[in-house]
Parts: C-alpha cells; structure tokens; sequence
C-alpha cells in the first residue's frame, strides 16, 4: 500500500496549469518538520502534484506560508540533471487536501472581523442579587 499523510507549510505560492488536453495541474512544495532520533527538529521538503478540481481549488484557496493537510501516493521519478546525472525526487499526489490556516489569514490568525464576532456574542453577566438566604 502506497500512501501519504503530510502536515507542513506551502514553500511557494501554488502553480496552476493545464496539460495539452486541457486537465488541470496544480503544482506546490511543502515544508515538513519531524525530529531526529537525538529530538533535533529537521525539516524536509516534497514537490506535490494536484490534479483538476482539487489543483483548481489549491491554487485559489492558498499561497505560500499557508498550513495544509496533504493524503495522497509517494512517487519516485527519475530525471536527468543539468549537468547529465541522474537524479531522483520524491513527489507527491494528492487525492486529498485540507487547508489549515484559518480563511483569510496570511499568519495563522483570525479574522479581525471574526475576533470582534466572538467578543460580541459573550453573554453579560448579570450581578445576583444574594442576601445570604439558602433554600435548604
């Protein structure tokens, strides 16, 4: 069994294309932390693949520094370098994603708008009136 499930930042604002046959593509990195066995935090990346409604939907509801669920296949490819040696990359394919950071925010923060919701929505509370008499 071949899957992934990916929690990290966009390194780059997502790159939406389409193929020669009119498919779209949705092309973006992500930034994942994990800790070494001495608890040293390290930091890897992976190139993720999106392909139609889900890339159409990445490329309009992210940008970089956004936080995202990935769940998709590992894929090794094997590609030619510039200087002719062969080399290999880890990509992903998303068949699913979830945006993380809160709509609208570029830090992970509400809404101004959203925080001034919630203070209204408090109840007030009313002083009681207690003069000491228990019913029981």
């Amino acid at each position: 069994m071949n899957k992934v499930f990916l929690i990290g930042n966009l390194t780059r604002d997502p790159e939406l294309t389409e193929t020669a046959g009119g498919i779209p593509v949705c092309r973006f990195g992500i930034a994942v932390n994990r800790y070494s066995a001495q608890e040293e935090r390290q930091t890897d990346f992976y190139n993720v693949t999106a392909w139609r409604k889900l890339g159409e939907t990445v490329a309009r509801f992210t940008k970089k520094g956004h936080k995202i669920a990935v769940y998709g296949d590992i894929q090794l490819r094997q590609y030619d370098g510039s200087d002719g040696t062969r080399r290999m990359s880890v990509d992903v394919i998303a068949n699913d994603v979830e945006f993380l950071t809160p709509k609208g925010s570029g830090e992970g923060e509400p809404f101004a708008e959203e925080v001034v919701a919630v203070k209204k929505q408090r109840p007030q509370l009313e002083a009681l009136d207690d003069d000491n008499d228990l019913p029981f």
